[in-house]
């Protein structure tokens, strides 16, 4: 059965994940960098619903920030009266701007989006609360985001879900319509956009890699599907390229117990 069929099931999954996830940390609050973005919006209006006033939506707005990111932005915290406070962290661009005059916007994206992610776990050490993740799947099956940046965080909500279907889930929670209806944007410098930077749809993306990763095809057997054989391999080889990116770092192994290799507990053991 399509997931859009049961986003309601959905819904109720990640509202018990997220309380189990939580309670097991011994955290009792949660906070989120909201964008104004789809992946963020959708995260923070589940997070409202569980946590009321012991989640906070940190918005960190740059000089690079679309006009509407704000604006978006607090339609939301508006319509689901959300706890939210806004950071100006351009500041800590134009001192890398100053001191890297020849970066290029690869080079600036990933320090804004670092610069927003050691804000948000500063606010995390104020208020004692957990970071909750905005990363989708397809952003990370692509690799598409910043290590110990965007791609950071304590538990991810959204990381299972394709892109492509988190609009019709956006819409089914209530989500603005001016938040639904943009075009997906990091927001890291200016003119920034998702689709126009891969050079394909979500919609095309989430195609083959619905083929690839859910229905197991190889790549032979997506190319009689897919005709565009420069986007199969390229998503193909990108899967493979950015593992390193979805695993926490690899622990040369020296003693008998190592973690990540036989030193494994799960995650919620009580002691």
């Amino acid at each position: 059965m399509p997931m859009q069929s049961n986003w309601s099931l959905v819904k109720k999954h990640l509202i018990e994940f997220l309380k189990d996830e939580v309670r097991n940390t011994g955290i009792k609050k949660v906070i989120v960098g909201l964008s104004g973005g789809l992946d963020s919006a959708v995260v923070s209006v589940l997070l409202q619903e569980i946590f009321k006033d012991d989640f906070l939506a940190v918005m960190m707005p740059t000089q690079y920030s679309s006009e509407n990111s704000l604006t978006d932005a607090q339609e939301l915290i508006q319509k689901f009266g959300i706890r939210a406070e806004k950071v100006e962290i351009g500041k800590y661009l134009d001192v890398f701007n100053k001191a890297n005059q020849n970066a290029n916007s690869l080079r600036k994206g990933n320090f804004s989006a670092r610069m927003r992610m050691a804000t948000l776990y500063d606010i995390s050490a104020r208020e004692n609360a957990l970071v909750i993740g905005t990363s989708n799947k397809s952003e990370l099956l692509l690799g598409y985001g910043t290590i110990f940046g965007d791609l950071a965080s304590a538990i991810n909500p959204i990381g299972d879900i394709y892109k492509s279907d988190l609009f019709s889930f956006a819409q089914f929670l209530g989500v603005p319509y001016s938040i639904v209806s943009k075009p997906p944007s990091a927001d890291l410098f200016d003119g920034q956009s998702d689709e126009v930077e891969i050079g394909y749809t979500y919609s095309e993306i989430d195609t083959v890699f619905k083929l690839f990763v859910e229905d197991r095809l190889s790549k032979s057997e997506i190319l009689k599907l897919v005709q565009d054989k420069n986007l199969v391999e390229m998503l193909i080889s990108r899967i493979y390229k950015n593992q390193f990116k979805r695993k926490m770092p690899i622990i040369a192994k020296i003693t008998d117990r190592t973690f990540g290799h036989d030193f494994l507990y799960a995650r919620d053991v009580q002691i």
